[in-house]
């Protein structure tokens, strides 16, 4: 069970951002370390060898002046082994072979023999010889005086190596210290880090489903949070607005295929009575056909929204000549017009060329104006006009019929919706919502403005980029 909770645990956003926190601080101390550690020892090598040249351009002056007495006599007095640093002094001939080195005794733990095989020069070139035991070298430089022997100085590097060791312990103790503060620390921040996304869980959770009217509070801070907390609000609203749509349209669905499913059954019975008449049973046969096709076209009308809302309706895009495909439209619905006493006007510039599904706009258009002629009275007109605003395309659709209530303006686009003034009027309540998908799929925007018994108008807006001129 331990290792359940544990193994879950180490799978959390908490645990991951602690590790990344600890190791990020860890190894910039590690990182920090091996750079001071590099300039101190640096720093210590490049002393010594000042020190060891000074000390040989003295050593090889005495020499030139009084000979070895005078370097053993200097030796002495600056009691040399006592010293942190202790010197070496080896005085070796032109042939490079060995005339003295002052205390050779302290020195065997290196090989000196390595001084008579390696050839000096004057350049002050650095001769390193590795100890038997330890990791100290002795470092050795050399200046040939005017009598034509070798003066020799070098330093072990034993004392630098000392306090690079105490350096090194220290900084264990340190990092000790650095890992538990870096665990601390990360394990904490990532606490903070991660509270506003708990927050977040939390509201999450308490959400009932159906129920998605609730909002998570919000920082306001403006950082990543703030900015999730606002987009899973919009989320929920959305979501929100889905559920109720869907709600709505099943019930005006099942309201809208209740009867005609309903007379698809009572036919088929009838038609199932004994002793039925061929002529009944075709009959039956017709009218169920009819009450098929209706169902049908709800349903494919249905899902012509919803492709075109999607964004994945097929376009079959072509230039049109707009002016041409209204009059053809109107042209359709004048005899329905004049029939009721309706008046159709139209103000067409001939001039514009767009290119558009002509089907699927012609479908926008027919509906909208079927929709004006239905609804407006006898001695009413529709003026249809298109006009040019800003490299933009308007169809504008204006009658003087019977207007929509201001509350139902928001809800014409609704799939499904019938006002009350449409409802002793035939139709499905989806030629608005149809008409907005595709539009929408033209990346255009159709608006309403209407006033109850004053009228309605529809307009239709197109960028530029579905327009050229001819």
């Amino acid at each position: 069970m331990f290792l359940k909770h544990l193994h879950n645990f180490t799978r959390t956003l908490s645990f991951k951002v602690s590790v990344w926190y600890s190791s990020v601080f860890i190894l910039s101390s590690l990182l920090l370390f091996l750079i001071t550690y590099y300039f101190i020892s640096t720093t210590i090598k490049n002393q010594d060898h000042e020190e060891i040249l000074l000390e040989l351009n003295e050593i090889s002056a005495i020499y030139e002046i009084d000979g070895i007495n005078a370097i053993e006599k200097f030796v002495m007095e600056n009691n040399n082994f006592n010293r942190t640093k202790p010197l070496f002094i080896r005085i070796a001939d032109s042939n490079n072979k060995t005339l003295h080195i002052f205390f050779q005794n302290q020195w065997k733990i290196f090989n000196l023999l390595i001084l008579e095989t390696t050839i000096p020069d004057n350049t002050k070139k650095w001769i390193q010889i590795s100890a038997y035991k330890g990791n100290y070298v002795l470092d050795v430089n050399s200046i040939l005086s005017s009598t034509g022997h070798w003066v020799q100085v070098g330093m072990s590097s034993e004392g630098r190596e000392n306090v690079l060791e105490q350096f090194r312990k220290i900084f264990m103790i340190i990092m000790i210290f650095l890992f538990i503060l870096g665990l601390i620390g990360g394990i904490f921040l990532s606490y903070l880090t991660l509270q506003p996304i708990r927050k977040v869980i939390q509201a999450v959770k308490s959400i009932d489903i159906g129920k998605m009217t609730t909002k998570l509070p919000r920082s306001m801070t403006g950082d990543e949070v703030d900015e999730l907390t606002g987009l899973f609000n919009e989320m929920l609203e959305n979501i929100n607005c889905l559920i109720i749509n869907m709600k709505n349209s099943l019930d005006n669905v099942a309201h809208d295929l209740r009867t005609p499913m309903t007379r698809f059954r009572n036919v088929a019975e009838v038609a199932l009575l004994e002793n039925s008449k061929p002529k009944l049973l075709r009959n039956a046969l017709e009218t169920n056909i009819e009450e098929s096709d209706h169902i049908l076209k709800i349903l494919e009308t249905i899902m012509d929204i919803s492709e075109a809302e999607t964004g994945v309706m097929k376009l079959d895009c072509k230039a049109v000549n707009l002016s041409a495909l209204i009059e053809k439209i109107i042209d359709m619905y004048q005899i329905v017009a004049e029939e009721k006493g309706v008046k159709i006007k139209s103000n067409l510039p001939g001039n514009i060329e767009i290119m558009i599904d002509p089907t699927r706009i012609g479908q926008v258009i027919a509906n909208i104006l079927d929709n004006a002629i239905k609804f407006t009275p006898s001695g009413g007109t529709i003026d249809i006009e298109t006009i040019q605003i800003n490299n933009e395309i308007k169809i504008i659709v204006k009658d003087t019929g019977m207007g929509i209530g201001e509350e139902e303006l928001p809800k014409v686009w609704d799939r499904l919706y019938r006002g009350d003034q449409s409802r002793t009027n035939k139709g499905l309540g989806l030629g608005l919502s149809i008409a907005r998908g595709i539009v929408k799929a033209h990346k255009g925007i159709i608006t309403v403005t209407s006033e109850l018994y004053q009228g309605s108008t529809f307009t239709i807006s197109l960028p530029e980029s579905q327009t050229s001129k001819l």
